[in-house]
């Protein structure tokens, strides 16, 4: 099959590979209809080299047809699946309490970290990920979400990640009808959070540099501004001076403005694998602008929500700022499974009160990631939200 893969820093490729096998009666192998490049994405292409090897198939927001199902999997073959970002057993104690990302029969323990991920280095236990013609998903007794088959894919697609993921930020920013809430960064995840406010009643500000982001983002009820010192103030002002309510980064660890940051994630990437996966690990600092940014906008008594990735353990954190602002701070990889019945009706509904239909803004085939991921990441020619068809050969 084919499948695009690592093969270094900003260096993506689509290779023929061996198709993926049924190993445990939990497995399934589900025909990929469509597949995503999601932001955290770019972190593999640009910051985590250290922790992939060349050839590691990457994506983790796939979804597809079953085409082989393992006996204790409850799956048949012609199943329309959607199959979730993270890995979980459904079962153990941290399943049992909603807490799918951190699953402890699949915790990569290795290296301390929480539920193995599709397609996401070695941190997350280096599963062969969805960017590909087919995809052997482990734990298929509980993982993959069954959807009709009446609506197009882009409709049910970002229940793999996108769409849970923003849902989670905003719950855990715990605002409802009357509030306010500010949005930083409207690539995809931005995009849903900042719409899942309006949807929820809040009243949203989203912030973001890139024109074509703003206007797709105004489109939905947001009020929008620049990522400038005049914007972040307007939203302040517009506040009763306070601030908003509530802010969702959804940015991470990549932001723009953070110039220690940035030559962190320079150094890190000169440095033979073994040194630079110390480094990440133990002295890692991440660009924080975006982060500040949030602490200072919010009202006091207020709540920051990460939804953007975070990667270092050595990043400084205003904590007198935190402390004396009274400020809650939530975040955390998504539990994708637990927001499912809260977002399937809306993604089923002909009224599509999140808009989903409008935030596709690329469908190419597979063999043309290359070239979107780097059409992502520079935000070029409108980009927002890139979707790979392995079935297509030419772009649609």
């Amino acid at each position: 099959m084919r499948a695009v893969t690592w093969q270094g820093k900003r260096t993506m490729t689509v290779e023929t590979v061996p198709d993926p096998i049924l190993r445990d009666p939990t497995d399934a192998i589900i025909e990929v209809t469509s597949t995503a490049i999601c932001g955290s994405d770019l972190h593999l292409y640009e910051v985590l080299g250290p922790f992939m090897d060349a050839g590691d198939i990457v994506g983790h927001e796939p979804m597809g047809i079953v085409v082989e199902a393992g006996s204790d999997t409850r799956l048949s073959v012609g199943d329309r699946v959607v199959v979730p970002f993270t890995i979980a057993c459904g079962r153990c104690w941290m399943c049992d309490r909603g807490l799918f990302s951190q699953c402890e029969t699949t915790q990569v323990r290795e290296h301390d970290s929480g539920a193995a991920l599709f397609g996401y280095s070695r941190l997350y236990g280096s599963v062969p990920g969805g960017q590909a013609e087919y995809l052997r998903v482990p734990h298929a007794d509980f993982g993959p979400i069954r959807v009709g088959t009446e609506l197009p894919d882009h409709r049910y697609l970002f229940l793999s990640d996108i769409l849970p993921t923003a849902w989670q930020g905003v719950k855990y920013a715990g605002i409802g009808p009357g509030d306010t809430l500010a949005v930083l960064g409207l690539g995809p995840v931005g995009q849903l959070a900042a719409r899942i406010g309006v949807h929820l009643g809040a009243r949203v500000f989203g912030v973001d540099p890139v024109r074509e982001r703003r206007e797709m983002a105004a489109r939905h009820g947001v009020e929008v501004v620049g990522a400038t010192a005049d914007g972040i103030a307007s939203i302040r002002e517009s506040c009763a001076g306070r601030g908003p309510d509530a802010v969702v980064d959804a940015v991470g660890m990549e932001a723009h403005g953070s110039p220690v940051g940035r030559a962190a994630h320079a150094a890190v990437g000169l440095l033979p694998d073994a040194l630079g996966r110390k480094l990440m690990e133990t002295g890692g600092v991440d660009r924080l602008a975006a982060l500040h940014a949030a602490i200072d906008l919010v009202r006091r008594g207020g709540t920051v929500s990460l939804s953007g990735v975070y990667g270092g353990q050595a990043s400084p954190m205003p904590l007198l700022t935190l402390f004396d602002k009274q400020i809650q701070l939530r975040m955390g990889q998504c539990n994708v499974k637990r927001w499912i019945d809260d977002l399937l009706p809306l993604v089923e509904d002909p009224a599509d009160p999140l808009g989903i239909d409008d935030l596709v803004t690329h469908r190419v085939p597979l063999g043309a990631a290359p070239q979107a991921y780097a059409m992502f990441q520079q935000k070029t020619d409108g980009c927002v939200k890139v979707v790979l068809d392995p079935r297509a050969t030419t772009p649609s």
